[in-house]
Order: C-alpha cells, then sequence, then structure tokens
C-alpha cells in the first residue's frame, strides 16, 4: 500500500501556510523571524498555536489563534492550492498497477475534504486517515500503522511519501519505507531527509 501525505507532498500548500503566518502575524504587529520559521516547522498544528502565543506574547488563546488560522485557510484549500508537479501522473499509474493507495494527513478534516474535492483526486484512495483519529501527531507512528490497519495491510508492505522530517521519522518508527518529498517549507531540513529517507525526490516526476 501507498500512503500519502497531504500536505506539502500531493499539494503545494505548505506556501500558503506560510502566507497565513506572515498575514496573521502582520495583523498583530509582529514580526516574523527564521528563528520562529524553524521552529514551526517541527511543531503539530496545537502546539504551534501554543508557540506562536508564547513566542509574540499575544492576547489570544491556542484555541484562538487556531481558529483564525483555520478560517484563512478555508478559501485556500477549497479554491487556490493545486497539487504537486507530476502528483497526477503518478496516482494515475499506481491505479493503472493495481495498487493500493491512502492518505494519512494532518491537516484539518474539513480542509483535506475540500482540497481532495477541489484537486479531484479522492477517488484515487480507499481511506483517509487523521492525527485527530490516530491520538499522535506524526512524530508518532500510530497514524501510519492506522493506515495500513485499515487497508489490511502489514506495515512492511507499506511505503510513505512525506515531506516533513516529524512524518518521515514517525513512518520509519511504523517499520514502514519512506519516500522524502522535497518541499521548500523544510529546504532547511534537506540534508537530514535524505540520511533517514529510503529514497529522495524533488518531484513526483522523477518517479517511474
Amino acid at each position: 500500500m501507498h500512503i500519502f501525505d497531504l500536505d506539502g507532498t500531493l499539494i503545494d500548500s505548505n506556501g500558503v501556510w506560510l502566507q497565513i503566518d506572515l498575514d496573521f502575524l502582520r495583523e498583530r504587529g509582529c514580526r516574523h523571524t527564521m528563528e520562529y520559521s524553524n521552529r514551526m516547522a517541527r511543531l503539530p498544528y496545537r502546539d504551534a498555536a501554543i508557540y506562536t502565543k508564547e513566542y509574540f506574547q499575544l492576547p489570544e488563546s491556542p484555541e484562538e489563534i487556531m481558529r483564525a488560522w483555520a478560517e484563512m485557510a478555508r478559501t485556500a484549500y477549497a479554491q487556490t492550492i493545486p497539487l504537486k508537479p507530476g502528483v497526477l501522473k503518478y496516482l494515475t499509474l499506481l491505479q493503472s498497477r493495481g495498487e493500493r493507495m491512502a492518505i494519512a494527513t494532518s491537516c484539518m478534516d474539513d480542509l483535506c475534504a475540500a482540497s481532495l474535492v477541489h484537486t479531484g483526486i479522492r477517488p484515487f484512495f480507499s481511506h483517509v486517515v487523521t492525527v485527530r483519529e490516530a491520538g499522535k501527531d506524526k512524530r508518532h507512528p500510530d497514524i501510519f500503522l492506522l493506515a495500513a490497519e485499515r487497508g489490511g495491510e502489514a506495515p512492511e508492505d507499506c511505503t510513505v511519501y512525506e515531506d516533513s522530517p516529524a512524518g518521515v521519522l514517525g513512518a520509519k518508527a511504523a517499520g514502514m519505507r519512506v519516500v522524502g518529498v522535497f518541499d521548500p517549507f523544510f529546504a532547511p531540513f534537506e540534508e537530514e531527509m535524505k540520511r533517514t529517507c529510503d529514497r529522495y525526490i524533488h518531484s513526483f516526476l522523477e518517479l517511474p
């Protein structure tokens, strides 16, 4: 089974989240820093909100920050965020070979659903698993093991496609093969990804 991350792997969305960060902070008179950006790249959603509140000493609660981010993201996921180059061709090839596919994502349920409809790729996947369902973020193997279990596959028979260092570590902990996918948001961690992944690609156009 092939298990795909969504944000930054199948869809070109991580830049959108950076823009949301910039707009969110600009509205509050805060200045985006590289220290902040590098730390945010490794954090799951709620932890990122907690860190943002503490880093900039914001009056909003983490829940209010998350709601603000989500509202800004809804339009983008439903209307504008595209697939990354080569994704549709690669999914079509896997489908023609009878390969089974699933999604394991940290994306919020409504944003994920909106994106899959907008891009037209939902029919390729037998199921979608989120960190909310798994109960732990992608630093842990739970979401990948749940995706394999729902597909009736052994972990060692699964290949995971991930753009984030945290997701790669979780998938490796699950005992799965991992293909790292380059995304500019995680460019500072590219060498780390190359060392950790079984294969590393800059585009799905590189795959047969």
